[in-house]
């Protein structure tokens, strides 16, 4: 099963056929207990459980990677909707993450399309923006 990603042009086509995602886990999952449960269908390559910066807690979902394209297919079919540690799994493909429009400054995050990193107001009181605008 070859995928594509929406809004993808054909020479922009990217397949992630062996890499599947794992949601609404318990926060209590690891990595190793999604290894065992998924290698029953295949090889299982890599096992990826993000957690949260702040807290270091797992964010509720994985991604899985199999060595080869049918075993991902069967992990989709036998998988999704199973029962993990008292909640219903949902497995489906992979999809290519979607690139962020902000960056990072010595200022902080800020987006690119909000003119800078203080955006386009400028900062203060109106009484502090007239009294320049007067010159005092």
């Amino acid at each position: 099963m070859l995928g594509s990603f929406k809004g993808a042009s054909p020479l922009e086509e990217v397949i992630i056929s062996n890499k599947i995602f794992v949601g609404n886990m318990s926060y209590e999952t690891t990595s190793n207990e999604l290894e065992s449960v998924f290698s029953e269908v295949g090889v299982v390559v890599d096992v990826s459980v993000p957690t949260d910066r702040t807290t270091g807690r797992p964010r509720g979902f994985a991604f899985v990677e199999f060595a080869d394209e049918a075993a991902a297919t069967k992990a989709i079919e036998k998988f999704d909707g199973h029962e993990l540690q008292g909640r219903r799994i949902r497995v489906s493909q992979a999809e290519k993450p979607q690139s962020r429009s902000h960056s990072f400054t010595d200022a902080g995050p800020f987006r690119t399309n909000q003119g800078g990193p203080r955006g386009s107001k400028p900062k203060g009181s109106r009484r502090n923006i007239r009294a320049r605008k007067r010159g005092f």
